[in-house]
């Protein structure tokens, strides 16, 4: 068993011991987790240069293993007998607890928190367990930040050394930067004086580079880089360093895969699971996709680990999970992340020629999982979601894999939003030119999560795929969406010719061993379809909250960057818009806004508060929302029509 030991760090009531209806109170458990895991195992022979960690002496009860450790939190019943036998493992976000306050609507904690607040208790209620595990090496960890110990690479005893590339995004005007996406632990450079080095730099998402001259920056220290006239707001950077002291980032995958089937059976902090689900939430869904396409859903014994996976807002792509100088965070640096295959059945790729499938390896080995992919709209605006079901050409739908089921969360952005989240900053730093999206989707989550039980459980299917399809009108190119998107007052459009792509990408020869070479060439573009707007500007296709049926705005799984902080004509990362409509006649008329007043659509309060209800039971009847959220759901509209009519 590659868990060999655990090590408990603290074990205390949680949420104070309060009570969540049958299932009683629950505990929290933190510590660490041992791992050995064996090089030679087929189940691991997708992990890049796992044979190049060192292993334990033959003296070791593991020897011949490699070991790492990553940190845990567990939270379940304190009366195992009262739980549903369910776990949720939560693949951590950048170190980040937060599955349970994501289903539970509770407010997001700081970063810097422990905290893992308890919201409405959903999860808890219906008696669900929940593991956070860290996986991503990169991660400063502590008390709040789970991360990983993953063995440093030598090669015949050596130490090894390549090329990594750091993209950075500033948002503020500054002279030095850490060699990392984000705050995470960089790769030392391994020569300040490095000639061949290099420092790129360009206006948008897609634009040409320029080489900014070696004599205008420098490398202060192993971790850093300084550029004399500064970083500045809205561009895009990327550094090419030969650099030192690399890890086995794989072994994050292994840690999520082996942790849960340690779990099955019964163990040191629990009893055994009859059931368990990986969720995980953009980066950490965008691993999950990179677990299935390598395999990884099989321990060294040969057996099935995960039921069924739930991967949220992951779009089309993978990530910098297992290669050679792989940076977790890093979502939009064209790389590994950016290949084919993007669907899950087997397809030839219309421009590298290449023929393979997301789920194939998982199909031979007979271990694919019941899987649910869910999105918000500004993963088809990033540019890879529809290349999930639509064909590489752009010319044809595709048909859904029998495991899955896909669904687009119609008008919403990357995380959910409320009338007190429509201004701030963003996921990436960057603010908003608009008010963010409003469209909470968290019930519709729930409701995914329940049929994905259900569906592995005892064979009831969920409702079928909701996303954009050619075949109905409802996938439209980014150009036809703009024209047919109705004059909303003040609000600005992208330009068209600086909207994010995905491209095929050469990562060099030695690609094919997760080893890149940089920069990656960039060749053709492939298909960028988005939903079709109606005429209030709202997506037409995919699960549509009555935000959308029974609208009181357009909202939009796009936004702009705001001037503050650079490239204003740009979109912004993952952020969605709302722009509420007039409440009156009279107001719409002097905005001259086409899209039909509060006033003219509704009758009163009531009688919007009446037709949200019978969308809302509409969706409840079809399957994609439980029957006790229907009231929430209600509720949550009434709050945003208050808010409107203050606008």
């Amino acid at each position: 068993m590659p868990v060999t030991a655990v090590n408990i760090k603290q074990r205390q009531p949680y949420a104070g011991a309060q009570s969540f209806g049958a299932a009683g109170s629950y505990q929290r458990i933190d510590g660490v987790l041992t791992y050995a895991v064996d090089p030679q195992n087929p189940a691991n022979q997708s992990i890049t240069d796992l044979q190049y960690a060192p292993t334990r002496p033959s003296t070791d009860p593991d020897a011949g293993c490699v070991r790492f450790q990553s940190d845990f939190t567990l939270v379940a019943p304190t009366d195992p007998s009262c739980g549903n036998g369910r776990l949720i493992v939560e693949v951590v976000n950048r170190g980040r607890r937060r599955t349970i306050p994501f289903f539970n609507r509770a407010p997001t904690p700081p970063i810097t928190s422990t905290e893992i607040p308890e919201g409405d208790g959903f999860l808890l209620k219906h008696g669900y367990s929940v593991l956070s595990i860290g996986w991503q090496w990169d991660v400063y960890r502590s008390d709040a930040l789970l991360g990983l110990d993953a063995p440093e690479i030598r090669i015949d005893g050596q130490p090894v050394t390549g090329q990594a590339c750091v993209e950075m995004r500033p948002n503020v005007a500054e002279t030095t930067r850490l060699l990392a996406n984000r705050e995470h632990r960089p790769y030392p450079v391994a020569d300040l004086n490095d000639p061949d080095a290099t420092l790129r730099v360009r206006d948008w998402e897609d634009g040409p580079d320029t080489v900014i001259p070696r004599s205008q920056w420098h490398f202060p220290d192993p971790e850093h880089i300084t550029l004399e006239s500064g970083f500045q707001p809205g561009k895009i950077y990327y550094v090419i360093y030969t650099a030192a002291k690399p890890v086995v980032v794989g072994c994050g995958l292994l840690a999520i895969r082996d942790a849960a089937a340690w779990l099955r059976n019964p163990s040191d902090i629990a009893a055994g699971y009859q059931r368990i689900y990986a969720h995980g939430v953009s980066q950490s869904g965008r691993l999950l996709r990179t677990m299935a396409y390598l395999g990884l859903n099989v321990d060294e014994s040969g057996q099935p680990v995960f039921d069924g996976l739930l991967p949220h807002v992951a779009g089309g792509r993978m990530g910098e999970f297992n290669h050679r100088f792989a940076q977790p965070s890093c979502q939009s640096n064209p790389g590994f992340g950016h290949q084919f295959p993007f669907a899950d059945d087997t397809l030839t790729d219309t421009l590298t020629e290449q023929t393979d499938g997301l789920l194939n390896r998982l199909r031979k080995l007979n271990a694919v999982p019941k899987i649910i992919y869910t999105d918000s709209a500004a993963e088809y605006w990033r540019g890879d979601a529809c290349l999930t079901h639509v064909s590489s050409a752009g010319d044809a739908d595709l048909d859904a894999a029998s495991e899955t089921r896909r669904y687009l969360f119609a008008g919403a952005q990357h995380l959910p939003g409320a009338p007190d989240l429509m201004a701030g900053q963003g996921p990436d730093g960057s603010t908003g030119r608009h008010p963010y999206s409003a469209v909470d989707y968290i019930p519709l989550l729930r409701a995914a999560l329940f049929n994905l039980d259900r569906w592995a459980s005892d064979g009831t299917e969920p409702p079928p795929s909701q996303h954009p399809r050619l075949d109905d009108g409802t996938a439209v190119t980014q150009a036809a969406y703009l024209n047919n998107l109705p004059a909303v007052p003040e609000q600005s459009r992208p330009d068209p010719a600086r909207l994010w792509r995905v491209r095929e990408i050469d990562l060099g020869p030695e690609g094919h061993r997760g080893i890149a070479a940089y920069p990656v060439r960039e060749g053709r573009e492939y298909p960028h379809l988005v939903p079709a707007p109606d005429a209030d500007g709202n997506d037409l296709a995919g699960i549509r909250l009555p935000d959308l049926t029974v609208p009181i705005g357009t909202h939009t799984g796009w936004n702009l960057r705001h001037p503050d902080t650079g490239a204003p004509e740009q979109l912004m990362s993952m952020q969605g818009s709302t722009h509420w409509f007039a409440a009156t006649e009279a107001q719409r008329s002097a905005n001259s806004d086409p899209r039909p007043s509060l006033a003219e659509r509704y009758a009163s309060r009531g009688d919007y508060a009446a037709q949200v209800e019978v969308a809302t039971t509409r969706l409840a009847d079809e399957g994609y929302l439980l029957a006790e959220d229907v009231d929430l759901v209600v509720k949550s509209c009434l709050q945003r029509y208050d808010h409107a009519l203050t606008q």
